[in-house]
């Protein structure tokens, strides 16, 4: 019977850059699975520092290469969505690489406030604050404004956001305007909840902020709930939205910095194929091709990159418990954790992540399902991408399966919870943080042990 190991080689282009094979099983950036799970156990979700600023600098890398190709006259800036992942270590990698940061809600900013007393970022950084803003959150942006933070920059959402700066800040300040855009065909709604509407910006601008001394309308942004793709969707809302920009241009002289919201996708089968430069090519291209017919000067431009900043830095891997014939056809494998807690966009978005067994390759395979330990009937997952059916090798006596989901490294926790309670009381899982040492040699911390009975109890009010 054929091998695991046979089935990847004739499916897929195998190894690639990030996964390859050897006698102790399968290596994800060349970091041994199999001797972390032997120190620590399973589950655990992990995290490797060192793809956070390879991911930046190429982005960085692609647009300087492209402005440059182009003779684009505008800078390029790099800001991390800070709501991808929070945690210090992920922000504290990603600003070794001179970027900005975005953000949106209030609780954001006391994490902008820790940076900056741990010595990570100065004064000078571009804050660019998002989202629609309950008192507490404009409260904040006011605090960090009248604080020195003089490059924190309010993003409007609505028409009646911008009083309230008004009379809370000290000094002149620059803002935002998001526009709002149109949503995907696909979608249930033609326009987004989030921003302004095209047919207003221009006539808010000569009311409020054209004559206004203390303000000053430097960045307008869009958000493409998709993501950058090479679809005429995109590229119909992106040349709408430049052509607003040099719209507002005429009668805005200040306004010189456009912000691109929505990023670039990240690998989530060992069949994906996207050409980022080409992307970056078009980005730039097109940005300067309605500027020349406008015969307005080209932006400086903003991209904001969460999911591809950190998607590809994390890993979740699990134990296989044990096996169940439930029926003439399905098979199930049930896993020490759960989809629908640990994994959530699985379930909430029907998001697939590459999955690959870490040990057993030279095993038969044979056609699974994935079970999760809740009761919910939605905790499973039961295709890779582009198939409708999952192989895994067979569990032999001597020792367990383990199987791991990779590129897991934005949101998952944001979503679904880190600690407190969850379904069925499934506890959050080991967090393990792997860098590199100057040397090359790669090194394991524990970051976070796995959840507790007595966190539960003490959240529930039993302690």
């Amino acid at each position: 019977m054929r091998k695991y190991v046979d089935l990847i080689h004739k499916t897929f282009d195998f190894p690639t850059p990030d996964f390859e094979v050897n006698q102790e099983g399968l290596r994800f950036y060349d970091i041994p699975l199999m001797e972390i799970i032997r120190k620590f156990g399973t589950p655990f979700k992990l995290t490797y520092l060192p793809k956070i600023s390879d991911s930046i600098q190429r982005a960085k890398r692609m647009f300087q290469e492209s402005m440059h190709k182009y003779g684009y006259q505008g800078d390029y800036r790099y800001c991390y969505c800070t709501k991808s992942s929070h945690f210090e270590f992920v922000l504290t990698e990603a600003l070794k690489n001179d970027i900005h940061l975005e953000t949106s809600s209030s609780y954001d900013i006391p994490i902008i406030r820790k940076l900056h007393e741990q010595g990570k970022i100065n004064q000078d950084i571009l804050i660019v604050c998002n989202g629609y803003k309950r008192d507490l959150y404009r409260q904040y942006i006011v605090d960090l404004l009248n604080d020195g933070f003089r490059n924190c920059v309010p993003v409007l959402d609505n028409l009646e956001e911008l009083p309230y700066y008004e009379q809370q800040v000290h000094n002149p300040f620059d803002i935002g305007i998001r526009v709002a855009s149109d949503e995907t065909p696909r979608f249930e709604l033609y326009t987004s909840r989030l921003g302004i509407r095209y047919s207003d910006i221009v006539d808010y601008y000569q009311a409020h902020l054209q004559k206004n001394s203390r303000v000053r309308l430097k960045v307008l942004h869009i958000f493409v709930n998709q993501g950058i793709d090479d679809s005429a969707y995109y590229w119909s809302e992106l040349n709408r939205f430049v052509e607003m920009y040099c719209e507002l241009k005429k009668v805005c002289p200040d306004l010189d910095t456009i912000d691109i919201g929505g990023g670039f996708p990240v690998k989530n089968s060992l069949w994906f194929t996207y050409e980022y430069e080409y992307i970056v090519d078009q980005i730039i291209e097109n940005i300067q091709s309605v500027c020349q017919e406008n015969n307005t000067p080209t932006p400086h431009i903003l991209t904001e990159f969460g999911n591809y900043t950190v998607g590809e830095s994390g890993a979740t891997i699990y134990s296989v418990l044990g096996q169940k014939q439930q029926n003439d056809k399905e098979l199930w494998y049930m896993i020490d954790g759960s989809f629908i807690t640990q994994l959530p966009d699985i379930w909430g978005l029907n998001r697939k992540f590459i999955m690959l067994p870490i040990n057993h390759w030279e095993e038969p395979y044979q056609k699974i399902n994935l079970g999760g330990l809740t009761c919910d009937s939605m905790d499973y997952y039961n295709t890779e991408a582009h198939r409708n059916e999952l192989f895994l090798p067979k569990i032999p006596a001597n020792e367990p399966l383990y199987i791991g989901f990779f590129n897991t490294g934005a949101y998952q926790e944001a979503i679904g919870g880190y600690g407190g309670i969850q379904h069925c009381l499934i506890p959050a899982p080991q967090h393990i943080v792997v860098d590199r040492t100057e040397e090359g040699n790669f090194s394991c911390q524990l970051f976070a042990s796995e959840q507790t009975s007595e966190s539960m109890l003490q959240v529930l009010g039993y302690d």
